[in-house]
């Protein structure tokens, strides 16, 4: 069945990133393939990735651990960052999925169902999750990947960096063998001694820049594609969308377009969004709607038909992101179930 908006994911392109991140911070990468794959489907995309030579793999919820094992089979090694709760115990058990421990009850929890291989997390500045380092525990059977996470690494001049790195090499001394992962997307172009062991990379892999901008470095791998529903010429003083969104100073043709915020369009991009649309950047006209979203075609070719190009390789992640008032990360994993991923290879 035909449908009127498509999310295009390019796997050659996820797979060039992978060998950038690699290649550029210089350690092994472990992908970060949680929230679905950031959006593009972590079952697919961890499959390529496991075919350019990705061993270990790191998602978010126990739920997304079970559920990558189903997809990948028994080889890969699988991490769940928010660690283990209770009863979980069992499915991290059932699907042989490793926990990050981030507080003594998970680590109680573990070690009451046996314990085994597992990681810990070292809260160096995030204040997030994970143990401070002034209460990490002593080295212990099964830990075998001690991380913590970056919080100001798409900033490169800001010192932060640089005390979580160096707080990270001290506590981590005391788990001699345990592999020691520090660098996320961001953190891999931060220089050569901010890569330990493993780096950690996520959006990254998926086309987002490291500073939050497009970046000539990393390949674009989603393409969210809509068709033009319908084009209409709207007299000077009319306007278009809910609310008179747009109010016409001169008489503009306005392509209506098959993607709105039920389909992940945030409607934050009214009024600065902008789309890739018959060979030219055009401006999103009035407010975005639950299903349609309308464009500004005056003076080109466009039909019923015609693919609009909300981002891509013409119209960058981050540049998109950044007219919604957002980042790469969000725009990726609001794309709803409702549009068909469609893989390239």
């Amino acid at each position: 069945m035909q449908t009127p908006a498509v999310l295009s994911v390019d796997l050659n392109a996820l797979a060039r990133n992978y060998h950038t991140l690699g290649a550029q911070i210089g350690a092994p990468v472990h992908p970060v393939v949680k929230a679905d794959g950031y959006g593009l489907g972590a079952g697919p995309c961890a499959q390529r990735l496991m075919d350019e030579g990705a061993r270990t793999f790191f998602v978010a919820r126990a739920a997304e651990g079970v559920a990558l094992r189903t997809a990948l089979g028994p080889e890969p090694i699988i991490y769940v960052l928010d660690g283990c709760h209770g009863a979980v115990v069992n499915d991290f058990r059932a699907a042989a999925v490793r926990p990050v421990l981030n507080q003594p009850a998970q680590m109680a929890a573990w070690a009451a169902a046996g314990g085994g291989a597992c990681g810990l997390q070292i809260d160096t500045g995030m204040n997030r999750i994970g143990f401070r380092p002034e209460d990490a525990p002593e080295a212990f059977e099964g830990l075998v990947l001690v991380l913590t996470h970056l919080a100001c690494a798409d900033e490169p001049a800001n010192p932060m960096n640089r005390r979580q790195r160096d707080l990270f090499d001290a506590v981590t001394q005391r788990y001699p063998g345990a592999i020691r992962s520090f660098a996320n997307s961001s953190g891999c172009f931060l220089g050569a001694d901010f890569a330990f062991d493993a780096a950690r990379p996520g959006v990254a892999l998926f086309g987002g820049g490291p500073e939050g901008r497009p970046d000539d470095r990393i390949a674009p791998v989603a393409t969210l594609l809509a068709d033009v529903l319908q084009v209409r010429e709207v007299p000077a003083g009319e306007s278009v969308g809910y609310s008179r969104g747009f109010i016409a100073e001169r008489p503009v043709r306005v392509a209506t377009v098959a993607t709105g915020y039920a389909d992940g369009l945030l409607r934050s991009y009214s009024p600065r969004g902008e789309v890739w649309v018959a060979g030219q950047t055009r401006p999103l006209l009035g407010r975005v709607s639950m299903d349609v979203c309308a464009v500004d075609v005056t003076g080109l070719d466009v039909a019923v038909g015609d693919k609009v190009e909300l981002f891509g390789p013409n119209r960058p992640l981050d540049a998109a992101a950044a007219a919604a008032g957002t980042i790469s990360y969000e725009l990726l994993t609001s794309i709803t179930a409702r549009v068909p991923r469609v893989y390239r290879q």
